[in-house]
């Protein structure tokens, strides 16, 4: 079983993760936060609906870490210009500042996962995973 492609995947993965979130800790900041306002920063200002069918977050999760977010001043929730009845979230210049430190340290995190490699094996490992991964 050690030997199937699935599994080795799945561990790789499970430690690329375990990696990211220490590193994520450290900053103060849980995993799935970091996505919300990672996806924030991307896609903002956003309607807080089509943000949870984006990401695929459950509507009662969305809005606990979204309050989490805006408590800690990283996001600001405002009726949505294009449609009253919504709140469009954004991020804050402190969301923006936070989300540089976490790239930061994730990237140092992806570097540790793939130490063990060479760097010409590194970028070709991470071709063949996008491969598989538009597959």
């Amino acid at each position: 079983m050690q030997s199937l492609p699935s599994w080795l995947i799945g561990r790789v993965a499970a430690r690329g993760r375990g990696l990211v979130a220490e590193a994520l800790a450290e900053q103060g900041v849980k995993m799935l936060h970091h996505a919300v306002l990672a996806a924030v920063s991307e896609l903002g200002p956003i309607a807080q609906a089509d943000l949870g069918r984006r990401l695929a977050i459950d509507p009662k999760d969305l809005v606990g870490i979204l309050n989490d977010l805006q408590a800690d001043g990283l996001t600001v929730r405002e009726p949505d210009p294009r449609d009253r009845r919504k709140n469009a979230v954004t991020v804050t210049p402190a969301g923006q500042d936070l989300l540089a430190r976490c790239a930061a340290v994730a990237e140092e995190a992806n570097a540790r996962l793939l130490a063990p490699l060479a760097p010409a094996e590194a970028r070709r490992l991470v071709a063949l995973l996008a491969r598989l991964h538009e597959a």
